[in-house]
């Protein structure tokens, strides 16, 4: 394939002047002081724009700021920066160094923040675990992995303990009681809070996929960059200082980039162990939260709620909801605005390819169900099967390209390329205004009668149903039609609507062979912590 480096190179400085512009509009380009300009320069030529340099930044400029507050309490961001240190002093201690991995399976508080920045500060890299894996899975995960040590929270013992061998020491962070052995706050305090020495490489954060079809991949980040976050700024207006609740937890791609914002930015991040969504509302409300991270799951438990909870609270402070991590439908946007205000911002992408498109409130509003447009220093391209350009306006694999493609799984293998573009495992479309639709998955088309159907879109219409709330398609085994396609539902009142309404009603927005031959009711989808449907467990019933 030809060369497309001058191209990308002659793209890119063409973009820097939106790219500068874009962090100016957030407060991060702003005057400071000589004295604090020495300091910053000093830090970030140290230790780079990594979690180590980015938060001692905080700490120089902010130390008696508020940067963390979690259910137990806040802490300034000098305190955050010290105690990190004195953590990064006692795993030192305890044989962490400069290119060993360190296992974390935590939910949001302030040891995982704490963990995050010690390990940085060695050089050391973090891998981080899903709170729901099953034995088996951490098992797996642990076995290819290797990791020197393992950070984790007391309700994950009977997953952590027996999976754990001689080789992995177990450190206790989260508990509810006395405990006997490590934990991080003890490790805190018999620590020295002063800084570490640069180590003489930097750590990665290894995210995991999903895991929703198989053992979970890990797919190593580096560093954070500025021409990253230029990205998402130039499409989500967050500014500098702001104070940021990340519901979604910091384990998932999505969480992980709220955090690397906040370095940034320079937010106050409010986070909680376990997601409520009258306590999320609250907790929005209480802290004047400027921004909201969610995955779509926890938008549609908000509005659940009955009426008269959701609206005993106020969300006036709030002026970017933020949500990716699974596909937002578009009767959930559209009710989320209606309820909320129009401060919705739609993020697709995936964990290895970071981001690949954003929809701003407008889009959502002009095309409910779009995955929206490529930012700047971002391109989309589609393909078809033969690795040939789609035609305008056809369907095809997505492609993305931006400074975030990770470089293959910890493994060894990757994901499909071509060129400087990498494959999101998708596939969609562009409108005629440049805003892409997400069909599905393209291992999850399935071919009944010759016609190929791909779930999401019908997931999509159902959910468009009054009286729907979510819905998940799959497809099934056929003697007539090799595949048909099966539907569950969740209703929001039982009997609400019966199963010929349903499919009459996908036959007037669909086409026919588009109509799920079988209609179950389930009072709720199976999903992992990040809201995805476990499509698997489906298929199981």
């Amino acid at each position: 394939m030809r060369s497309v480096l001058p191209v990308t190179l002659g793209t890119k400085l063409k973009q820097a002047p939106r790219g500068a512009a874009a962090l100016a509009a957030t407060g991060i380009v702003r005057p400071y002081r000589p004295s604090q300009l020495v300091r910053i320069g000093r830090d970030l030529l140290r230790w780079g724009t990594g979690p180590a340099g980015g938060y001692l930044s905080l700490a120089d400029r902010f130390p008696d700021e508020v940067g963390l507050i979690d259910d137990l309490g806040s802490l300034t961001f000098g305190e955050v920066n010290d105690r990190s240190n004195a953590l990064a002093h006692s795993l030192a201690r305890r044989g962490v160094h400069a290119g060993d991995r360190v296992a974390v399976m935590c939910r949001n508080h302030r040891w995982f923040i704490e963990t995050a920045l010690a390990l940085a500060k060695l050089g050391a890299d973090a891998l981080y675990l899903n709170t729901a894996f099953s034995g088996p899975q951490l098992a797996d995960v642990l076995a290819r992995e290797k990791p020197t040590a393992l950070v984790y929270d007391e309700e994950f013992a009977g997953v952590v303990e027996p999976a754990c061998g001689d080789d992995v020491q177990p450190i206790l962070a989260w508990s509810d009681g006395d405990v006997s052995g490590p934990t991080v706050e003890r490790l805190i305090g018999d620590g020295d809070p002063g800084p570490r020495p640069v180590p003489d490489r930097a750590g990665s954060s290894i995210i995991l996929t999903s895991g929703t079809t198989g053992t979970p991949k890990g797919a190593p980040r580096g560093a954070g960059n500025v021409g990253a976050a230029a990205a998402l700024l130039s499409a989500i207006p967050l500014k500098h200082r702001w104070t940021c609740h990340i519901a979604v937890p910091l384990f998932h791609t999505w969480g992980w980039a709220h955090f690397q914002l906040g370095l940034l930015l320079g937010s106050t991040l409010v986070l909680r162990r376990h997601f409520d969504p009258e306590d999320c509302l609250a907790t929005v409300e209480h802290h004047r939260c400027d921004s909201l991270a969610v995955v779509p799951v926890m938008l549609q438990r908000m509005l659940r709620l009955p009426e008269e909870v959701r609206s005993s609270y106020s969300l006036r402070t709030l002026k970017a909801v933020v949500s990716s991590g699974s596909a937002l439908p578009g009767a959930l946007a559209l009710e989320w605005m209606d309820a909320a205000g129009d401060t919705l911002y739609n993020v697709y992408g995936s964990t290895e390819c970071a981001w690949a498109t954003i929809a701003a409130p407008a889009d959502l509003r002009a095309a409910p169900g779009t995955a929206g447009r490529p930012p700047i220093g971002t391109e989309v391209r589609l393909y078809d099967d033969h690795d040939r350009p789609a035609p305008a306006g056809a369907s095809g694999r997505i492609f993305v390209s931006n400074s975030m493609l990770f470089e293959g799984y910890t493994g060894g293998d990757s994901k499909d390329t071509l060129g400087h573009l990498m494959a999101t495992g998708d596939v969609g479309r562009f409108d005629d205004e440049g805003r892409l639709f997400v069909e599905g998955r393209d291992d999850e088309m399935i071919v009944s009668g010759a016609e190929n159907v791909f779930p999401a879109e019908v997931e999509d219409c159902l959910v468009m149903h009054p009286d729907v709330v979510e819905a998940a398609a799959v497809g099934v085994p056929d003697e007539e039609f090799g595949q048909r396609l099966r539907a569950y539902v969740v209703l929001r009142e039982p009997r609400a609507a019966g199963e010929d309404e349903l499919k009459d009603y996908v036959k007037e927005h669909l086409a026919r062979f588009k109509v799920p031959r079988e209609i179950r009711f389930v009072e709720e989808l199976p999903r992992n912590p990040t809201g995805k449907v476990l499509k698997r467990k489906l298929d199981a019933s």
